[in-house]
Parts: C-alpha cells; structure tokens; sequence
C-alpha cells in the first residue's frame, strides 16, 4: 500500500524541523547559553520572562550557577541582540526548547489525524513509535546534562553533551530512514554481486562517521579546539607528547578533563586522526562507486557525500584554526549542520545499496 501523500510530506517537514534543532543546538553549545535556564518547565517555561521583574528573578536564578561566578560574573541583563548579555543566552535555549515543543505538536497532532483517516500503516506506525521514544530521551538526557553544569561546573559535562548530540543525531537518522522507506525505490544497482560489496564500504564508512560524530562531540565539549587552535600540528606537536605519558592515563583526569590537558589533546587527536580516515575511506568508497557505473541517482549520491566530506574537512580546519580564545560560531554551527548532511548522504547511500 502506498504512503499518502500528506504523510510523507508530514515526514519531510519533521526531517526539516529535526535538523533546524540540530543547528540552533550548536548555536547554544557555542555561545553558552545552555544553562541560561535554570529550571525544565515543560508547560509553564513556554513564554519568556513577560516583565523586567520576571527577567531579574530569571538573571538572579542565572547568578547561583557555577558558570555565572566563575565565568560570566559582572554580565549585563542587556538585550537579545547583545553578544555576551543575558538576554541574550537566555533567548538561544528558549529558541531550543520552544522548537523542540514545537516539534512535539507538528508531531503529534498530524499523527492523529493520519491514524483517523487510515493513512498510516502498522510498520510505519511502529517504526514513528520508536522516533517518538527516542525523541522523548533526547529531551530527558538534554536536561540531564544541563543540570550537570548548574552545580559544580561553569559548563554542562563534555561527555553527556556529545551523548545529547548522539541520540539527536539518532532521531534524525531513523526519520529519515522511515522517509526514505515511503518515498523512495531501494535498489540502485542491477548487480547483487556489487550491491553486496558497496553496502560493506558504505556501513564502514557510516561506522566510522559516528564515531567521529560522537568524539567531535566531546571535543566541543571539552573546547579543545581552544587549547590546539592549529593545524595540522598541534601547538608544534604532530601528536602530543603528553599523551604518551602514563602517569596522565587516569580516572582523574577523565573526569576532570578541564583540569588537565592530557584529556583535551588525546580527544583532540582521535578526532583528527578519525578525520583523516573518514575523508579517504569516503574517497575509496565514491571512486569504486563511480568506477561500478550504477544508475544516475547513485551516481549523483556519490558526488554529493564527497563534496560533503571534502567541505566538512575544510570547516574542520577552519573551526580550529580561528579558535583564537573562544570556538568561532559560525564555522563551528556550521561544521556540525554539514556533518549532519554528510550522516543524510551516507545513510543514502547505505540505503540505496539494500537487496
């Protein structure tokens, strides 16, 4: 039975929306502004601060943080559009959280709707239950690491930042391979023989991209582009040589990453180290994809992913190389929104070359 029409269109949009998330998320990473509020208020925290009293009991809230006395002691309640205010923070994680409640009506009322005309099948009713339990957890552990840094840190944990990324990375992900089953035909190669042998190469490939995502994740966490704002050295080390000291492998410093330097620069190397790899195992996948001649769409999928990857890298060196004291916002909002399209080619891709 074919998908309706609205459905997909209704997938489509939810797909757009997840990945608009995705991005005001990395803004909020980046400008601090996650903590900025200091209480889950799943109904009441839907409206801002309506009167200068209600700012000042929020910005006093703000002031009990760690982040507030260790970092942004002295911040002016300023305006929305002042850098570096309150207000300004603050409007950026209600920007996130506005948009992810959003999300849950564009969701959810649709579906209704759908279920009443019949729309929609069982599969995809079971397979839109999952998206639904893991946006649900996406929303839980968001509040679980911003409550990790309203405590004893200035900043949530690096660790359950890059976990947060993940699982929304994950809704994504399983969206848009729910998408793809209603829209799109899977096979784009005639021989099984090869379909076979791509799908390893593009399930490789995908592997390691998440890896990559989940240590590009901890790495913004960590700000360690900050502490190695060069490249393709390190501060003139190709790797550095603190990682090869022993006594730096301990629990310790795994927790208390911002106390030492051991944990930056090892993230900071796996993350460039796994670049590298991706971008060639990219390169090798494509070129013998290419080299295969399957259908028009495979092909234009191909050249898509390595125009991603080579513009990911790019940003990549860009985001470390202007970490001059803080990670630049625009290049770093956007090598996050194009690592995102590169998991949309490879998963394409990976669904393309399914029997």
């Amino acid at each position: 039975m074919e998908t309706h029409r609205f459905v997909k269109i209704w997938l489509f949009i939810g797909l757009v929306m997840l990945f608009v998330q995705v991005i005001v998320g990395g803004i909020t990473r980046i400008t601090g502004s996650g903590l900025s509020i200091t209480k889950w208020e799943i109904v009441t925290g839907t409206l801002p601060p309506m009167s200068e009293k209600a700012w000042d009991e929020e910005f006093n809230l703000y002031k009990d943080t760690p982040q507030y006395k260790e970092i942004n002691e002295g911040m002016e309640m300023g305006s929305i559009f002042q850098s570096g205010s309150f207000k300004f923070i603050y409007f950026w994680e209600w920007v996130h959280r506005l948009w992810a409640r959003t999300m849950g009506f564009v969701f959810l009322f649709p579906l209704i709707y759908f279920l009443i005309k019949g729309w929609v099948q069982k599969p995809l009713l079971k397979r839109l239950g999952v998206v639904f339990l893991l946006a649900g957890l996406a929303a839980s552990f968001g509040w679980i690491m911003v409550a990790s840094g309203l405590v004893e840190r200035p900043w949530v944990n690096a660790y359950k930042l890059s976990l947060h990324l993940c699982i929304a990375f994950a809704v994504y992900s399983y969206l848009l391979w729910t998408y793809f089953l209603t829209k799109i035909p899977r096979s784009g190669l005639d021989n099984i023989v090869e379909r076979s042998r791509f799908r390893k190469i593009a399930l490789i490939f995908t592997y390691i991209l998440w890896i990559q995502i989940f240590f590009g994740g901890i790495m913004s966490g960590m700000k360690a582009g900050v502490i190695f704002p060069t490249w393709p050295d390190m501060n003139g080390e190709l790797i550095p040589q603190i990682v090869f000291n022993s006594e730096e492998w301990s629990v310790y410093n795994f927790n208390y990453y911002d106390r030492n330097l051991f944990m930056p620069a090892l993230i900071h190397l796996i993350h460039r180290s796994l670049a590298y790899l991706l971008f060639f195992t990219g390169i090798y996948m494509v070129y013998k994809i290419i080299k295969s001649r399957p259908k028009p769409v495979v092909n234009k999928g191909a050249f898509v992913l390595v125009t991603l990857l080579i513009i990911q890298v790019l940003l990549g060196i860009l985001t470390v190389i202007n970490c001059q004291g803080s990670i630049p916002l625009f290049y770093g909002v956007m090598h996050q929104a194009v690592a995102l399209c590169l998991l949309t080619a490879s998963l394409y891709m990976n669904y393309r070359f399914q029997s």
